[in-house]
């Protein structure tokens, strides 16, 4: 059994980018930074920041360009996947990125984070019309 899985908590270090494929489907690039602080043997403070590589596709895409900004704190969901290509030097080159599946805004203005799946086959319940109550599990007869 194989798994690809990446779970990110930090902050977009710089706005994100959208664009169109010719395709026609949105795909959007931005950065997170994410920091470790520790205390090494000598009781120094220590702390290291590693900067990502994020790309979203479709509708998540979308989210990301209209709601993330530089400074956002953010929680990406997603898997590795890295690209290689030659420079016009001819020079093989490499970039692992994480592509996001999922990503929850941690710095709303309202208090709670929402959430924006994406993944292509993951399912979405509607939500029910308006004006028709919400069935409630407990009342179901069986």
């Amino acid at each position: 059994m194989n798994l690809n899985k990446v779970l990110l908590i930090g902050n977009v270090t710089r706005d994100p980018e959208v664009r169109t494929t010719p395709n026609g489907q949105n795909v959007s690039s931005f950065g997170v930074a994410t920091n470790r602080r520790w205390t090494d043997q000598s009781g120094q403070k220590k702390e290291q920041v590693e900067f990502h590589n994020i790309v979203a596709w479709r509708k998540l895409a979308d989210i990301v360009g209209q709601y993330l900004k530089k400074g956002s704190k953010v929680f990406i969901e997603g898997r590795l996947q890295t690209r290689t290509w030659d420079d016009q030097s001819g020079v093989k080159r490499y970039r692992t990125e994480i592509i996001a599946s999922n990503m929850i805004m941690l710095d709303s203005k309202s208090g709670g984070g929402k959430t924006a799946p994406a993944a292509a086959d993951e399912q979405t319940q509607p939500e029910p019309p308006a004006g028709e109550p919400e069935i409630n599990v407990e009342d179901i007869p069986f």
